[in-house]
């Protein structure tokens, strides 16, 4: 990272970090605790950061894992396995985001040629199994997955034609922004 250092980061987005923390975890210990585990693992990953502009992103995305991490070890450890539905925000969390992220995606999806879209809309919006679909098509699996991966680098340049994205080092989208505002997909 060029410009910003640990203590410049932390300095700036400790307070958003702990008030982001007691709105997933109510025991104020427990938001100390993660809040130091996000302070080491942002210590430990800072040479990752390449655009000074995604820090906050970035910071926000260790955060938020922290928090699953933490939901997941205590399931685990909790011997009777019975989790109350307030613990178990974060698997809505996410497939709320996956609905929220298909109504974004289809009208990307519907701006390919028709093949492509149709195959894509089945996979990735239905949900259908590649193997389904390709019995379905009487066609071999692997020529379907040659469509689908075809598919999807046309899908991906439609994507980079309207937003920039940031990745995080699993590849993972972590922050992303519209290039122009003419971009009627979005």
């Amino acid at each position: 990272m060029k410009n910003a250092n640990l203590e410049t980061i932390w300095n700036e987005y400790e307070h958003a970090i702990h008030a982001f923390l007691r709105s997933k975890v109510s025991n104020e210990d427990d938001v100390e605790d993660l809040k130091q585990e996000i302070l080491l693992k942002t210590y430990q990953n800072l040479k990752a950061i390449r655009d000074d502009s995604s820090v906050k992103s970035w910071l926000f995305q260790i955060a938020n894992n922290t928090i699953i991490d933490f939901y997941r070890k205590r399931a685990r450890n909790q011997r009777d396995n019975h989790l109350i539905a307030e613990d178990l925000w974060f698997e809505s969390q996410e497939a709320n985001l996956k609905q929220e992220l298909s109504k974004c995606i289809a009208p990307f999806i519907k701006a390919l040629p028709e093949e492509q879209s149709q195959l894509l809309a089945s996979i990735e919006l239905e949900g259908m199994s590649q193997k389904t679909l390709a019995e379905e098509q009487g066609i071999s699996y692997s020529t379907l997955k040659s469509r689908v991966q075809k598919g999807r680098v046309e899908l991906k340049k439609l994507f980079e034609e309207c937003c920039h994205f940031s990745f995080d080092q699993q590849g993972r989208v972590t922050d992303y922004h519209q290039k122009n505002a003419g971009c009627d997909r979005c």
